[in-house]
C-alpha cells in the first residue's frame, strides 16, 4: 500500500471533496492546485498520474488534525466537526436512487422518433434568399462612417 492508496482511502472515508482537501492543506500553509490533486487520485496507468510524496501526505495529515481538533488556542470536538459535515451532506437513500434512475432511463421505441424535417414548425417566417445575397463583398475597401 503506497501513499496514493492511503490518501484515496482517507478521502473516501471522510467524504472530502477536492476543494475541502485544498482548504485542509492551506491550514498548514501547503499550496497545491486542483489539477495536481486530481493527478494524485488518478489510476496508476493514466499518463497524468502523479506519485503522492511523503511531504504531501504528511502535510495533509497535519492539516486534518487541525481541521478536526482545532488548535491549542481554539480546540474543537472532532465528533461535532464530523457530525456537522455529515449534516451538510444530502445523500439519497438507495431505493430513491434506483427509482430516480428508472425514471430517467426510459427505453426509446422506433415510434418516438420523428422523421427528418417534420419537427415543430418555426414561428419565424423565413424569406427565400439566393446564395449570392448571403455573401458581402467589399472589394478591398473599408467603409468610412
Amino acid at each position: 500500500m503506497n501513499n496514493n492508496d492511503i490518501f484515496k482511502k482517507l478521502r473516501v472515508a471522510l467524504q472530502l471533496r477536492d476543494d475541502q482537501i485544498i482548504e485542509i492543506l492551506n491550514l498548514v500553509n501547503f499550496r497545491v492546485s486542483k489539477g495536481e490533486l486530481a493527478n494524485v487520485f488518478r489510476s496508476e496507468d493514466h499518463p497524468n498520474f502523479m506519485e503522492c510524496g511523503d511531504q504531501l501526505l504528511r502535510n495533509f495529515l497535519n492539516g486534518l488534525v487541525i481541521h478536526l481538533r482545532g488548535t491549542k488556542e481554539e480546540p474543537k470536538n472532532p465528533k461535532e466537526v464530523l457530525a456537522q459535515i455529515a449534516k451538510n451532506k444530502t445523500a439519497l437513500p438507495r431505493e430513491e436512487k434506483k427509482a430516480e434512475v428508472k425514471k430517467i432511463t426510459k427505453p426509446k421505441t422506433s415510434g418516438d422518433k420523428k422523421p427528418f424535417g417534420q419537427g415543430k414548425p418555426s414561428a419565424k417566417k423565413q424569406k427565400p434568399e439566393s446564395a449570392v445575397e448571403r455573401f458581402k463583398f467589399n472589394s478591398g475597401k473599408t467603409k468610412n462612417k
